[in-house]
């Protein structure tokens, strides 16, 4: 059930300190400083956020789920009664993570939630397996990465197109593009063009209305704690559950939803994993300061002149995913390059990545798309969000991770959050 009766954050976890005392709050694997646990051993996973995301990912090779929480009292039972055998159940996450049986804690919340809980379980000593998009800001992003390090957890963002499973409509995994970009057969600089002609559906279909009439909350919804760290708005049941991505408080619409799923293939492959754009080109009509709008083009370009063109309409056809000045790649994974197979041999494959969240929490390796590349891949998404709300084109300092010259663009690179809800420590 949820905790009443707390405003403070700060003071929840005061409130906690005392009990938290009785056992240790870390991880079994740092147990007797061996930091490391017994392949045989089973990891234990503790579900922030019940709904159809959560749910779904319950079974993964090597874990038990042991704790559930979520604000909806019917999602909760749902999910207790899919899990059984015991599991605990909470109405407020900063409960389930003090549990000393829990190693991991699966996000599964809407995005405006994933910065503080997955930084809130890094400081209780747990590991993190995190929803896309990793955080709602860039602000955010930054915190979360910060915690990660700090306190030494494994982080592992769930988009995995990077290191397995077909992408998309390139009928291929990533590793070929990635070993055709890294051989030169491309030239350099490229433009990745991402949107219905290559393969990619921006999913339109989240778009937030503008006419809501407040509701009666429902009473097995904490609205309340639904909200968090977002501006208080009437209920409406579109601002919840399976339709929340079409308001700005929460996600960011198509681009919020499938941004990272991706773009971070494409980060991976143009080798940009520890850098940015310098600048982010918008063609949109004005954006709703509440919901969600569609647009037509986003680009990004990067300091060495490539290129990630966002393709919002899809009314291009036959254009190519990659091209290059030597060379153009196709979906399908088709190319204008003769021989492109025989010559590929001649190169050597991507170097290889920690790709087994279970190996890498058991033996402290870093995953293949970690707090560090994930956070960069989600400031593309959230580099476009900020030029979408803003209704103009925008310079970025890559290293400094701010806005060049735009006062209002850097506000919302840490956007307030409401009550004492906060990130910084």
């Amino acid at each position: 059930m949820a905790i009443k009766n707390i405003n403070s954050r700060r003071d929840f976890i005061k409130k906690t300190a005392a009990t938290a005392a009785a056992f240790t709050i870390v991880p079994r694997f740092v147990l007797g400083g061996t930091g490391y646990i017994p392949p045989s051993d089973q990891l234990t996973k503790a579900v922030v956020g019940t709904g159809a995301m959560g749910r779904n990912h319950f079974p993964y090779e090597g874990t038990r789920v042991v704790a559930l929480c979520d604000v909806d009292k019917n999602h909760l039972k749902k999910a207790a009664e899919m899990v059984g055998g015991g599991v605990k159940t909470f109405g407020d996450y900063r409960e389930l993570i003090q549990l000393p049986e829990v190693d991991i804690v699966h996000v599964a919340t809407p995005p405006h939630w994933h910065g503080i809980i997955a930084a809130d379980a890094a400081r209780a000593g747990k590991d993190i397996w995190c929803e896309k998009p990793m955080t709602r800001t860039i602000g955010e992003g930054k915190r979360l990465q910060e915690a990660v390090q700090q306190h030494g957890r494994i982080f592992r963002l769930n988009t995995w197109f990077r290191f397995k499973d077909n992408f998309y409509g390139m009928a291929t995994p990533v590793k070929p593009i990635k070993k055709l970009v890294e051989s030169g057969l491309l030239g350099w600089p490229l433009k990745v063009t991402v949107g219905k002609g290559t393969g990619f559906d921006w999913k339109f279909y989240w778009v937030g209305k503008t006419d809501l009439d407040p509701i009666l909350v429902p009473p097995e919804l904490d609205y309340d704690m639904w909200l968090g760290p977002a501006p208080y708005k009437p209920y409406n049941p579109h601002r919840v559950h399976q339709t929340f991505r079409g308001y700005w408080d929460y996600d960011g619409g198509g681009l919020g939803d499938m941004g990272q799923h991706y773009l971070d293939p494409v980060q991976y492959f143009l080798g940009k994993d520890n850098t940015s754009p310098v600048s982010v080109e918008i063609d949109a009509p004005q954006q709703h300061p509440d919901a969600v709008r569609t647009w037509r083009r986003i680009t990004y370009t990067y300091a060495d002149g490539c290129q990630i063109v966002l393709d919002g309409e899809g009314t291009q056809e036959n254009i190519p995913y990659i091209e290059g000045p030597k060379g153009k790649l196709y979906p399908g994974f088709r190319s204008d390059i003769p021989n492109l197979e025989k010559k590929l041999a001649a190169f050597p494959d991507p170097e290889p990545q920690v790709t087994n969240f279970v190996e890498a929490v058991k033996e402290r390796k870093k995953f293949a798309l970690n707090e560090e590349n994930g956070h960069r891949s989600c400031t593309l998404v959230n580099l476009g969000l900020a030029a979408l709300r803003l209704g103009r084109s925008l310079k970025f300092d890559p290293e400094k991770q701010v806005f060049i010259n735009d006062e209002g663009a850097n506000r919302l690179i840490d956007q307030p959050m409401r009550a004492d809800w906060t990130m910084v420590q």
